[in-house]
């Protein structure tokens, strides 16, 4: 037996009155509307009624102090694991609009779709699909819940669903505190057969791959007052 779905839940809202770009940058807590919308993806998670077997975090403070509610309402610790990190940025500790003004920094803008100004797309698709992966093997049975950052998150979802990685940041579908699921499912094997060629003997048969099933946003009522401008 292996977990039955893998929930992938994003921090609240954070404590950055100077709207820096704090990154991986110690000392940025959760605001007091983030303590707020960490609660109701905790509500949201118990109104589930589904078991929740482990619970793991990235280490920077905003995580874990999102995911403290789910650890109280699950009776669960909250392990770390690094590789659901934010992901490293050259622009980290800068006000975005007067970084971009600057042009010692514009080397760092001249491909998008790697991208330049940070960690790989391909790199953060590794990290994260390998920890997705752990999760499920992790426990017996019941849910894992991974309390996770904006872009972590999406790059797993653009994996899953077979999309590109390059993108406009302002468009991702990962909003402040919100739960992206996941579950492994049997999928019929795809088979690209060249033109011509003779119909297989055998049925193709099925492989186990990893499916996105929900995506919720517990804090929607919330996010009208937020401000989320920490990570590119």
């Amino acid at each position: 037996m292996v977990a039955s779905q893998v929930h992938l839940v994003r921090h609240g809202e954070v404590f950055n009155p100077d709207g820096i770009l704090y990154g991986r940058l110690s000392g940025f807590g959760l605001s007091k509307l983030g303590h707020r919308m960490a609660q109701s993806a905790a509500d949201d998670l118990v109104k589930r009624e589904r078991r929740i077997a482990s619970l793991r975090v990235s280490p920077l403070q905003r995580t874990r102090e999102s995911a403290a509610p789910i650890a109280s309402a699950f009776d669960l610790p909250a392990e770390i694991d690094e590789r659901i990190i934010e992901p490293t940025n050259h622009f980290e500790g800068t006000v975005m609009a007067k970084a971009l003004k600057n042009p010692v920094n514009w080397p760092f803008l001249i491909n998008p779709a790697r991208p330049t100004w940070g960690e790989a797309y391909k790199s953060i698709e590794k990290r994260m699909l390998a920890a997705i992966d752990d999760a499920f093997d992790s426990v017996d049975d019941g849910d894992v819940v991974l309390v996770s950052h904006q872009l972590p998150i999406w790059v797993a979802h653009l994996s899953v669903v077979g999309e590109r990685f390059w993108h406009d940041p302002r468009k991702r579908r990962c909003s402040l505190s919100s739960i992206t699921t996941f579950e492994r499912a049997e999928v019929p094997v795809e088979v690209n057969l060249p033109p011509g060629s003779p119909e297989p003997t055998e049925p193709p048969g099925t492989v186990i791959r990893l499916v996105e099933t929900g995506y919720t946003e517990p804090a929607a009522e919330l996010q009208v007052t937020a401000t989320d401008v920490g990570a590119v």
